[in-house]
């Protein structure tokens, strides 16, 4: 956790990739989310009692706020994710900080009750910009695979269809599943599954822009 006067640094510069204000706090599960968020990206800090504009209103209660982070981090994710929390003031209004690291066990999934089957759903967040979005089947499956391969020596085989992909990325600069589904002539998911096997050994790149997942080359 950092010191007071950088926390407040952060505060200052603003929401971003690594850093959620709220201006109360609200539920364990909407909690869930932004944690999750920030946990399966790069880590970050979530300030509770600052308003979107970076002015501090102070919360109303830092013991139930700090309960309430500590039940979506408890209750409400999967797996359950680090994290550490404390308190800052400033002129008698009372922030509580939560420092969520970036996660080597992603991806972290929130558990949601669906209103219509009122069954139990998981879904997996990641923060793009100010925002926390849910993470797409690719991302979400290639967090996992890159839990399951930290320190293994992946290889390549390159064959027609990754050879066709290459020259429609020098060509184009980018290209999406759905894309390289048509580009190849094979099913969806077989596209999927190839993207990510080339990102996983640093071939290409994958981007989330809020809208759609696509890929580069590296």
């Amino acid at each position: 956790m950092l010191d007071k006067e950088s926390l407040f640094e952060l505060i200052a510069g603003g929401e971003n990739s690594s850093v959620e204000f709220k201006r109360k706090s609200p539920s364990p599960e909407k909690l869930a989310k932004e944690i999750s968020a920030l946990a399966n990206t790069k880590g970050g800090y979530l300030f509770l009692g600052v308003d979107d504009d970076g002015s501090v209103c102070g919360i109303h209660s830092e013991k139930t706020s700090m309960e309430e982070v500590e039940t979506a981090c408890s209750f409400f994710i999967d797996p359950e994710p680090s994290y550490e929390m404390g308190v800052i003031n400033r002129r008698r209004k009372y922030i509580v900080v939560a420092h969520i690291p970036q996660s080597d066990n992603k991806p972290h999934r929130v558990l949601i009750t669906d209103s219509k089957s009122n069954k139990i759903i998981k879904r997996a967040y990641i923060r793009i910009g100010e925002k926390s979005i849910e993470a797409s089947s690719e991302m979400a499956r290639l967090m996992t695979y890159q839990n399951e391969e930290l320190g293994k020596e992946l290889k390549l085989n390159v064959g027609e269809k990754e050879k066709r992909l290459f020259v429609y990325l020098e060509k184009h600069e980018q290209i999406t599943v759905k894309e390289y589904s048509k580009l190849v002539n094979i099913s969806k998911r077989g596209a999927e599954r190839s993207l990510i096997a080339l990102v996983r050994v640093g071939t290409i790149q994958i981007h989330n822009d809020a809208t759609r997942d696509y890929f580069t080359l590296v």
